[in-house]
């Protein structure tokens, strides 16, 4: 069963409107990335690739991973690794447009170093989980069942 979309009230509209006078695509369109980026670095996808890979239990911090990423400093490539392969998916993901084949890409990229090559860019079918440090369950993923019809969902409205 598809979840009912939630439409803005209309008596919220006008106020919403107002927030945007160019529309929000045109604000999405103004951002600009930090003082910090170059044509071959992007602080701000660093920031989400380090911040994504921590809630995956990744031990990195962030000035180390700039330091690597914009500055070319040293560290073992266990260090950086999965975070690269994220940082990289994101890239492909900002510029391409979302279809089912470039989904399996872009996970591809990111699971390079996490997954066996035959589950790179498939579906999930085994149940995931993320458990804190005193191994209680933090976050249940969609069922594998469920999957396939959420990332349509994701596919019809992303």
């Amino acid at each position: 069963m598809l979840p009912a979309l939630q439409i803005i009230p209309i008596a919220l509209l006008g106020q919403y409107l107002a927030a945007w006078p160019g529309g929000a695509l045109a604000a999405f369109d103004a951002l600009q990335d930090a003082d910090l980026s170059t044509d071959d670095f992007s602080f701000y996808t660093s920031v989400a690739s380090v911040f994504s890979s921590k809630i995956e239990g990744e031990n990195i911090d962030l000035d180390s991973y700039v330091q690597h990423k914009r500055f070319g400093a040293p560290y073992q490539p266990d260090y950086t690794r999965k975070v690269d392969d994220l940082y990289e998916a994101y890239q492909y993901a900002q510029n391409h447009t979302l279809t089912p084949s470039t989904l399996a890409e872009a996970h591809k990229i990111l699971s390079r170093h996490l997954l066996p090559t035959s589950q790179q860019g498939r579906l999930r079918n085994q149940h995931m989980y993320i458990t804190t440090a005193d191994g209680r369950i933090e976050y249940v993923a969609t069922a594998p069942t469920e999957v396939a019809t959420q990332m349509q969902l994701f596919l019809l409205h992303g």
